[in-house]
Order: C-alpha cells, then sequence, then structure tokens
C-alpha cells in the first residue's frame, strides 16, 4: 500500500529559489518514488490568514500552480490542486476546532511570532491557522508530511487533534509524521534566516532573468568583520557557492582568508550559476504559460481528484460525529 504524502506552498508570491531547491526538488523526488501517492497544494486559504492583496492573490494562485508544473510536477503523476477549490478542508477545519481550545492555539511559539509580526492583524483566521493545516493533511489520511522543523509544533497540533477524533469519535486518523527530503536550506539574500517571500530583498525568483539574479547577488552584504571572519552576508555567499559552483569554492575561500577575495568575481560566478540552472524551467515555463487551457485543465481536474478523497473523510466524520 502507498504512502500518502501532501506539502503544499502558500500563494504570496511566485516561487523562489529556496522554495525551488528546499521544497520543490523533493516533491518530485517523491513524485518519482512507487512507494508513494503525493498529493501537492497551493495553499491559497492559509494564505489569507495575514494581510494580502486581493488581486495579487488571484494572480499568484495560478502563477504557483505553473511554477510547479514547470519544475516538473506531474498532474498525471501527483494531485496538484488550489486549497480553495475543495471545501472539504475548510469543513473539516471547523470540526476540528470543536475538539481544539483556543489556549492550546495561544500558546504556539508560531502564533506568537505572527502576531509581533502583523500586530493589528491578529485574527480568528489566523489563530485557527494550525487546525486548518490538520485538516489539510488528515482530509486525505495523509500519514507523512515533507516539511521543515519550524512546522513541527503545528504538526504536534495535527496528531493531538488526530488522537481526539479518533477517541471521541472513533476515527481512523493517522498521526502524521514530519520527515526530510533531501531539499537544501537556503540562505537569505540579506545574510539573515532563510530565503522568504515575506522577507524582502531576501529571495531570488524562479523567473528572474540574468541581470536581475546578478543585482540582487550582489546586494549581500559582505563588509569583512573585524578579525576577517566571515560575516553572516559572505557566509550566505559561500553557501550559495557550494551550490553553484563547488570546483571553485576552496579557491576562492583562500583568496578570502588572504585577504584578496574580489566579492564582485564571486557575486558574479554564482550569478551566472544560478541563472544557467533556472533556465531550462524558465524555458518550460514559457511554454506552459502561453497554454491556458492546459492550466486551467490542470486546477479543474486536479481539484477533483482532491475532492473525491476529502469528500469521503468528510462523510465519514459527520456520521461519526453524528451530523448524518
Amino acid at each position: 500500500m502507498k504512502k500518502r504524502v501532501l506539502s503544499g506552498i502558500r500563494a504570496t508570491g511566485r516561487l523562489h529559489l529556496g522554495n525551488y531547491l528546499g521544497a520543490v526538488k523533493g516533491m518530485l523526488e517523491l513524485q518519482d518514488n512507487s512507494e508513494y501517492e503525493t498529493l501537492y497544494m497551493v495553499a491559497d486559504v492559509h494564505t489569507i490568514t495575514t494581510p494580502f492583496n486581493v488581486e495579487e492573490l488571484r494572480k499568484n494562485r495560478r502563477e504557483v500552480i505553473i511554477d510547479y508544473l514547470a519544475a516538473g510536477l506531474d498532474p498525471e503523476k501527483s494531485v496538484i490542486f488550489q486549497q480553495s477549490e475543495v471545501n472539504e478542508h475548510l469543513e473539516l477545519a471547523f470540526y476540528f476546532s470543536s475538539v481544539t481550545t483556543i489556549a492550546r492555539m495561544q500558546h504556539l511559539p508560531t502564533y506568537k511570532d505572527k502576531i509581533k509580526q502583523y500586530p493589528t492583524h491578529n485574527t480568528m483566521a489566523l489563530l485557527n491557522y494550525p487546525i486548518l493545516m490538520a485538516a489539510d493533511i488528515l482530509v486525505y489520511k495523509a500519514g507523512l508530511v515533507p516539511v521543515g522543523i519550524d512546522q513541527e509544533p503545528h504538526l504536534e497540533v495535527a496528531r493531538e487533534i488526530a488522537r481526539k477524533m479518533n477517541q471521541l469519535y472513533g476515527t481512523d486518523f493517522p498521526e502524521p509524521k514530519r520527515f526530510a527530503t533531501k531539499g537544501e536550506y537556503i540562505p537569505s539574500l540579506r545574510g539573515e534566516g532563510k530565503m522568504s517571500k515575506s522577507v524582502e530583498g531576501s529571495f531570488i525568483n524562479l523567473t528572474d532573468d540574468l541581470e536581475t539574479i546578478r543585482k540582487k547577488i550582489r546586494s549581500i552584504p559582505t563588509a569583512t568583520a573585524v578579525g576577517g571572519e566571515m560575516n553572516p552576508g559572505v557566509k550566505s555567499l559561500f553557501a550559495f557557492a557550494s551550490l553553484y559552483i563547488s570546483s571553485e569554492v576552496e579557491k576562492f575561500k583562500k583568496d578570502f582568508e588572504a585577504g584578496s577575495l574580489q566579492f564582485v568575481t564571486l557575486k558574479d560566478a554564482i550569478s551566472e550559476a544560478i541563472y544557467k540552472d533556472l533556465q531550462p524551467l524558465q524555458r518550460q515555463r514559457k511554454k506552459i504559460e502561453s497554454d491556458k487551457n492546459y492550466v486551467d485543465k490542470v486546477i479543474k481536474e486536479g481539484a477533483e481528484k482532491a475532492r473525491k478523497i476529502a469528500s469521503k473523510t468528510v462523510k465519514e466524520v459527520r456520521e461519526k460525529m453524528g451530523l448524518l
């Protein structure tokens, strides 16, 4: 029996290099492994838990589907869908909220962090984010979720909900586990944390041209710290060098240690290597983007396949809870 896997990316913008190397490459690896049944969504409903622009969301939810397809996700091998097209996620999240306390949600570190980031946007949607995430996973009875360690508190909520539903109502939800794919940790261009769409100036879009990539890589702060040690920006730069120009890393490190490194030379070499790596994906994206009917078909059929699984789960839950 295949192990079912669910993963998704928020619709806050086109995919960037961090999404591609850190998540999508892992999705591709699972998609091509016959042991797994893979479902990949665009988490557009999760996007509205923090401030958003309506027109940008409308555009981005489709752009992420196109990025998925351009990167190699195959609708014949994986269920590729938009979260908002499957209402069962939202219905199940409400049922789950009946077994989850407000205090439990308020104590989550991710919730506290988001309130600090958006102090005027402390909404019920934000508080209930982990409940919706639990519904995303459990509506498909997915036992495996390829996410970063930062999502472990949310997965623990999903496990708690699964246990409570099973104990109270006799459902058969699995307790989902986090597992790591071979994705890379991609540092921010700002030298702090990881590459993120929510941090301006921290990311490279998969659609960026050479000049844009060069400009962004050149912006990485590389002023040498006292004592000649690598500052965070220089460490980020060498992380990119290890990924993209590994055969030249030692030479550049020696130049750095000798104090003779021309940072612009290193930055431009990295920029050209990144652009070269992205060119096949960009060419494929242009083809897919121009075929509106194909993209529409993928979205429609993906939603139908997802709903077929999700509706069965919700029907079971309604019966167990006495709502049918």
